[in-house]
């Protein structure tokens, strides 16, 4: 089962670059000098370097080695300015607009990914999720075959054998309302993230409903997007629409779905829209002692994440290790 080793063997095999574009961001600079005693994950730091090193310097992280790259002064700019306009050409982007984005953190650090000087992105310790995903979108667009960017949690908890108890969750933090075809999109994207923290996943559309005990809308969207799921992944183990007590507990599964070697074992949850999601994962972070991973977004063209404002730099060492490991 996961365990961050599992993922720095990962990165020792095939070490990576990965942007932070808050480079002067104290919580930052920790987790990069965390990260430069290793020899796994190599920072790339956006900012002035006269400031970031003196933000360091006040306090006390060692954070030489690191990459240190100003927007202001950067050597490729001319070459970064002619991809993005290339890019966004199909809404006029003049050269001088398109260096006005890239002043902007969050658009250089885009772009540092699309020019391969880095490999993954981490940032919004300071501003929005919205302000991560809108140039990822713009820039790095979303893989073939995927329409929309979703998300999702890992939820790790110690269990009683030793091993660590794992769980997927989406989508916790992008759709607000999303459409039957595009939780098919969150469902087989939250299953193939699952399985790189080791989990054999097992996914429940969750619903008010179990296998038509319920009438609704909302019933019908699940029980829909649960069938569709199947046709488009048909080697992926799923049940939809089920309620939640019959996804996780194999008594309450015998009687409510019998027959089912799904119900009962769920560990890949599929929510209906951003409230159900962003409470379900909160609950069980907060009240089942589970440790929670994310938002880690998927369905984009190379890893990018985004930091809750409210982050530790514990917590942005440990999301650094999963988006560099996803790359």
């Amino acid at each position: 089962m996961f365990g961050f080793g599992q993922l720095i063997s990962i990165l020792k095999e095939n070490p990576k670059k990965i942007v932070f574009t808050e480079g002067n961001d104290p919580r930052i600079q920790e987790a990069a000098s965390r990260l430069l005693a290793s020899n796994f994950l190599h920072p790339i730091l956006v900012g002035d370097p006269e400031e970031v090193n003196k933000v360091a310097e006040e306090s006390g992280f060692n954070i030489r080695g690191a990459e240190i790259i100003n927007p202001d002064n950067f050597d490729r700019i001319d070459e970064m300015i002619d991809l993005f306009c290339e890019l966004r050409k199909s809404k006029g982007v003049t050269r001088e607009q398109a260096k006005q984005f890239l002043s902007q953190p969050n658009y250089f650090g885009t772009m540092l990914v699309k020019m391969n000087i880095a490999d993954s992105l981490l940032g919004g310790a300071t501003y929005s999720t919205a302000d991560t995903v809108r140039p990822a979108l713009q820039l790095i667009k979303t893989k073939p075959g995927n329409t929309i960017v979703s998300s999702c949690f890992i939820l790790v908890r110690p269990s009683a054998t030793g091993d660590n108890e794992v769980l997927a969750m989406g989508d916790c933090a992008i759709n607000i309302h999303p459409t039957e075809d595009e939780l098919v999109e969150i469902a087989t994207e939250t299953a193939r993230c699952a399985k790189i923290f080791g989990v054999d996943p097992k996914v429940g559309f969750l619903s008010y409903s179990t296998l038509g005990s319920g009438k609704g809308e909302d019933v019908d969207k699940m029980r829909n997007a649960a069938e569709k799921t199947k046709k488009v992944a048909p080697d992926l183990p799923i049940i939809g629409e089920v309620q939640f007590d019959a996804a996780v507990s194999p008594r309450v599964s015998r009687v409510k779905c019998p027959g089912s070697d799904i119900a009962g074992h769920v560990n890949t949850f599929i929510f209906p829209d951003i409230n159900a999601g962003n409470i379900g994962y909160k609950i069980a972070q907060r009240l089942g002692s589970f440790e929670a991973y994310g938002p880690i977004l998927l369905g984009l063209n190379a890893p990018i994440n985004d930091l809750s404002r409210g982050c530790n730099a514990a917590e942005v060492y440990s999301m650094a290790i999963i988006t560099a490991a996803l790359a």
